[in-house]
């Protein structure tokens, strides 16, 4: 089995991994303007693992031209991957080096195929398993099997049948979340590819976050005060809503994540209770008015859940600005912020730009990680059952440390480099 890392691999964005030349696992953007892409290829067929814009963003761009490889996704992904791209592209409508156009987002109907969990299917002659990983609705560790016959699961044994198995994980949490259940799913596999975004990092209980995050909501609305909760569309702005109704706390949602909700309501056979998400829908106020509405709801005491969660754009611009001025007032971050983005700067300097302007900003900000990815005692657990494969490091500021400390406990483990290619023979594994 050859495996080409085409991005993604020493850093995050622009996930992108091309096995034997013909199956394309990912095809993502990285954040920027103009967003950058992986190299261009043409694969038979593309699987997508989930939509999120480093693993998902740049796909409509494989479909330019006379270009129509198959795509498998899930459900979940299908619905959500064609809302991210009409964003990205009013995002970039300006530039005249946008990465797709609104033809080849049109055309990802007429190549759409979609699996559900635990169910193989061919693509480019592997055959291919989707498994849930837990990240956000729809998300998949895909496993690739080179034999292309017989259902991979009941296969056991490293190279057994003389063909590699690949798990490729894409990005996956071991514990429960309100929206969706942590990953159980352990395939047997030679060859695993994991992600290792937070390799560095082992967080606190989950639980206390949460309640540290409903209590510091409570009491700044009876002070009087109004709470802007920037969150991503995907995930995280749907997670804030069911934690507000599981603590009976009133809540505005706005922007791209009202979309989100709603497509998820199609495909709620993959939430992990599709009961308390039509609650926690039921518990929000959905924002659909101009920025005179955003201004009146900001002078409330309320809290109010708007994308975008780095504040680089959406009704946050709004929100932020019109609470700056007072104390009592908080922004509760529940995401990563990326060093440079205006949430970052809020966090640290107490500061950041809104429309051009660097505006001071009185109100209390504070953060809670409500992240979606396993930590780093999360990414051991999962790799224990993977002790005989070998291992590949990706999706991460610190994938060299991660795969030394593995090595250091007796995995074959190595960090690869965009642009590696690897040889990899059943027999030596």
């Amino acid at each position: 089995m050859d495996v080409r890392f085409l991005g993604g691999a020493d850093a995050i964005g622009r996930s992108a991994l091309l096995v034997n030349d013909s199956l394309l696992i990912d095809y993502g953007l990285e954040g920027g303007t103009p967003a950058r892409t992986p190299p261009d290829v043409e694969p038979d067929a593309v699987v997508v693992s989930h939509a999120h814009l480093d693993h998902v963003g740049a796909v409509p761009s494989l479909l330019n031209g006379e270009r129509r490889p198959p795509i498998h996704w899930t459900p979940p992904t299908r619905e959500l991957a064609d809302l991210l791209a009409r964003d990205t592209l009013k995002l970039q409508r300006d530039r005249y080096d946008r990465p797709f156009t609104r033809a080849e987002i049109g055309k990802l109907g007429e190549v759409s195929h979609t699996h559900g969990y635990g169910e193989p299917f061919e693509a480019a002659g592997h055959e291919v398993t989707f498994f849930d990983a837990g990240h956000i609705p729809g998300s998949a560790h895909v496993l690739v099997d080179e034999a292309g016959s017989g259902p991979a699961s009941s296969r056991t044994g490293s190279g057994d049948d003389g063909d590699t198995r690949l798990l490729y994980t894409g990005d996956f949490h071991t514990a429960d979340q309100r929206l969706l259940s942590g990953t159980t799913a352990r395939p047997e596999a030679d060859v695993v590819v994991c992600e290792s975004t937070y390799a560095d990092v082992t967080r606190g209980d989950r639980h206390e976050t949460e309640r540290r995050f409903a209590r510091e909501l409570r009491e700044t609305v009876h002070r009087g005060g109004t709470v802007v909760v920037p969150a991503f569309a995907v995930g995280r702005t749907q997670e804030a809503m069911l934690v507000c109704a599981a603590h009976d706390i009133d809540c505005y949602v706005d922007g791209m994540g009202i979309t989100v909700a709603e497509r998820l309501r199609r495909v709620e056979e993959f939430l992990r209770d599709p009961a308390a998400f039509r609650a926690a829908m039921g518990n929000a106020r959905f924002v659909t008015g101009g920025r005179g509405q955003k201004k009146r709801i900001a002078e409330q005491n309320a809290v109010i859940i708007t994308t975008s969660g780095m504040l680089t754009g959406g009704p946050a611009m709004t929100y932020v600005p019109e609470i700056r001025g007072n104390p009592t007032n908080l922004v509760a971050f529940v995401g990563h912020q990326v060093a440079g983005t205006p949430g970052h700067n809020l966090l640290e300097r107490g500061r950041a730009e809104f429309d051009g302007r660097v505006l001071p900003v009185a109100a209390r900000t504070d953060s809670f990680d409500f992240s979606a990815h396993a930590d780093r005692d999360g990414l051991r657990s999962f790799l224990d059952a993977y002790r005989d494969a070998r291992v590949f490091t990706v999706h991460g500021d610190a994938t060299e440390r991660f795969a030394a400390d593995l090595r250091a406990d007796g995995y074959d483990a190595t960090a690869p480099r965009a642009g590696d290619t690897v040889t990899i023979e059943a027999g030596q594994l």
